[in-house]
């Protein structure tokens, strides 16, 4: 596991042995896993944002909100 972004609303966690990203909206309290096909595709549209926007932040926290538009679901513990 390791953090590959973190912000005031965001956190994106990779999961390296699960070929997995986890996104976490900090704000809701919601989050979203993805793995496989999905998890590349975020990938190389996450860093293609970081490239362009030269890491900016705010521009970063957009993408994501966008990416998880009505896909995530709300965090639960066991």
């Amino acid at each position: 596991m390791k953090v590959v972004f973190n912000s005031e609303h965001y956190a994106v966690v990779s999961y390296v042995a699960q070929h997995g990203y986890e996104l976490v909206e900090k704000d809701s309290g919601r989050m979203l896993f993805i793995q496989g096909a999905r998890a590349d595709h975020f990938h190389a549209a996450m860093r293609q944002v970081v490239t362009e926007q030269q890491g900016d932040s705010d521009e970063i926290d957009a993408f994501l909100a966008d990416y998880c538009e009505g896909t995530t679901q709300p965090i639960s513990f066991h």
